[in-house]
């Protein structure tokens, strides 16, 4: 029996939708490129004024002139999230340029992170936890502290199905998305009495930067959906989770990632597999 299976969004489709976002203004971290740039544009096709944040300078500024290009609004500011000061930084200068911080969505985060836990060294582990973890702390405290001033707003932290499902050679990731978890529910108790909802996406396998097609069509046969994800669709759910449409939803997880956390993780959706686990002699 053939099997028909629903294409991605495409970009004329998400340029026809209606401006959910307009008069906003949103600050996205990690928005030079994959899911956070998928997010930083959708929002400017959506109407928001778009900060777009990313260590990597050059490629927040193209994202900038891209949304600008398509009749947006957007900035591009370069911020490391791991430094407080940097953060500062982003968060003084949006507000001095802008007056007003509506969403942010913490999507800065080091992702090639494979190396096995017998392999595995302190700096290996601060450096992981610093950008994934303690970033999103620290942006998530000053778009707080903003928003329970102002009337309320929005913060999507980015988590992964490593959260609750372990990556091989991935404990350190695995461990600040954990964290992410915790602290958006957290975040989320925290802030309600002040109107400021605080969600997190699940990306599941999303080709964020491209990948092989003969690789990407065999890594999407172990997705009960048949394919890999795109970023695109990880923007349209941030577009809900920052909109109205989602007033009562605070403290959620939100899983992008065709059925893979509902099934059973099949061998072939692994990255790391056991043949590159290091080989250890044993001891008599």
């Amino acid at each position: 029996m053939q099997i028909a299976r629903r294409e991605p969004l495409t970009r004329e489709w998400q340029a026809s939708m209606a401006e959910r976002l307009t008069g906003k203004v949103a600050i996205v971290t990690g928005a030079a490129n994959g899911i956070g740039r998928a997010i930083a544009e959708r929002f400017g096709a959506e109407g928001a004024t778009v900060v777009v944040s990313d260590i990597d300078a050059e490629g927040a500024e193209k994202v900038a002139a891209t949304i600008v290009n398509a009749g947006g609004t957007a900035v591009a500011m370069t911020t490391d999230v791991a430094k407080k000061a940097s953060i500062d930084d982003l968060y003084d200068r949006t507000l001095q340029q802008f007056g007003a911080i509506d969403i942010v969505v913490n999507s800065a985060g080091l992702t090639d992170t494979e190396r096995h836990f017998l392999d595995g060294d302190e700096a290996w582990w601060d450096q992981i936890h610093d950008v994934n973890l303690k970033g999103s702390f620290l942006s998530g405290l000053r778009a707080a502290n903003h928003m329970a001033r102002h009337g309320g707003g929005v913060i999507i932290n980015v988590s992964s199905g490593g959260a609750t499902r372990a990556h091989r050679g991935n404990s350190a990731y695995d461990a600040t998305k954990g964290g992410i978890e915790a602290l958006t529910r957290a975040m989320a108790v925290d802030l309600a009495p002040y109107g400021v909802r605080v969600n997190a996406l699940i990306p599941g396998s999303i080709d964020a930067r491209g990948m092989d097609p003969a690789v990407k069509q065999e890594r999407g046969k172990a997705i009960p959906m048949g394919r890999m994800g795109e970023p695109s669709e990880m923007a349209g759910a941030a577009v809900f989770l920052a909109s109205d449409d989602a007033s009562y939803v605070t403290g959620q997880m939100i899983a992008v990632d065709g059925g893979i956390l509902a099934a059973m993780r099949s061998p072939e959706a692994d990255i790391f597999p056991p043949s590159r686990f290091p080989v250890v002699s044993r001891k008599s």
